[in-house]
């Protein structure tokens, strides 16, 4: 079994960060992912364009340039990857955390490969950046698993003169309906409340309210799904009226969550109403000694307080604690 300083769990810009910091501050590190380098960067709507700046971006001290002023989801993708190859990190990627075992500078971290096989990775410390993208929040609905469903928005140009029904009334719906729209898709957009939600891109309400006042995006507000078939989305608005859309695709574009059950597996208490865990806000470490948490699940159900931009600042923020914890330690081991 190898044996690393540092375990980061995800390998997204947070967990990524962590390693860095850790390496800089002359740990071992090694970096473990389900999924793909940034994979949830890679689940972003294909032509998807940042929030924010590209400095707000950066991790390890490298700059992220761009073409146009926000980053796009390529650049950033492309980004990540020069960062973990600039500073020569250990990354396992598409291996399954299934459990830890040992405690506080004992770690054992058991995952799953690709192939099935089971492997073993020693640890003093382990930091959680497991983010919330690859969760998302289900409807509970018959048909919500059929082929033609997703929970995650791509591209529009498969949906030309083609019925879609959007679910969700947050940027990420917003934006896909718009998009859908400007490509020739026939868009409805299913929403429970009876407006779009507070927090959609300044520039994306105007837009999205302006088509549905326009008629060229169908808007049904208050409106839930009860069932997706094969070809239609059944509805049901607030007078308990069914209504069915013809549907060729169906976007369930209705937010994500952390990781709930893993982070409680590993021990960490978790506020029942909030979900926020149980932290040291100094060291970011968690009520099971050695266990850091860091990014997006630090927020619990709250993951718009979180995002890459302060996120990043995590790795440091707790590479620092360990480092003035050694520290100590050998102070005290001196007198």
């Amino acid at each position: 079994m190898e044996n690393y300083d540092l375990i980061c769990i995800g390998a997204g810009p947070t967990g990524l960060a962590s390693a860095i910091e850790a390496k800089r501050a002359g740990m071992r590190p090694l970096v473990i992912d389900k999924g793909c380098l940034c994979n949830s960067i890679y689940h972003y709507p294909a032509n998807m364009i940042f929030f924010t700046t590209p400095e707000l971006l950066e991790i390890g001290d490298l700059p992220l340039t761009t073409q146009a002023e926000k980053p796009t989801r390529i650049e950033a993708l492309k980004y990540y990857r020069k960062c973990a190859e600039h500073y020569e990190l250990d990354v396992r990627l598409y291996e399954l955390v299934l459990r830890i075992e040992g405690n506080d500078g004992k770690f054992t971290v058991v995952t799953r490969t690709q192939t099935g096989s089971e492997k073993k990775y020693g640890a003093k410390k382990i930091v959680v950046a497991t983010g919330y993208y690859d969760l998302p929040n289900e409807l509970g609905v018959k048909g919500e698993n059929l082929p033609h469903v997703s929970h995650y928005y791509t591209e529009p140009f498969a949906y030309w003169h083609e019925p879609v029904v959007v679910v969700g009334g947050k940027s990420s719906a917003a934006e896909a309906a718009l998009e859908l729209y400007r490509n020739g898709a026939h868009v409805t957009l299913v929403h429970r409340d009876a407006e779009m939600g507070h927090s959609i891109k300044y520039w994306l309400r105007p837009d999205i309210m302006n088509r549905i006042k326009a008629g060229q995006v169908k808007a049904l507000l208050e409106t839930k799904v009860k069932e997706i078939t094969a070809t239609e989305v059944i509805v049901v608005n607030k007078s308990g009226v069914e209504s069915r859309l013809p549907a060729k695709r169906v976007f369930l574009l209705t937010g994500h969550h952390p990781d709930y059950d893993f982070i409680q597996s590993l021990g960490v208490k978790l506020d029942p109403d909030s979900k926020r865990p149980a932290i040291d806000p100094n060291s970011l470490e968690s009520n099971v000694p050695g266990i850091h948490l860091a990014g997006v699940i630090i927020g619990g159900r709250f993951t718009g307080e979180i995002f890459i931009e302060n996120g990043r600042f995590h790795g440091k923020q707790i590479i620092d604690a360990l480092t003035r914890e050694k520290e100590s330690a050998i102070a005290k081991g001196h007198h």
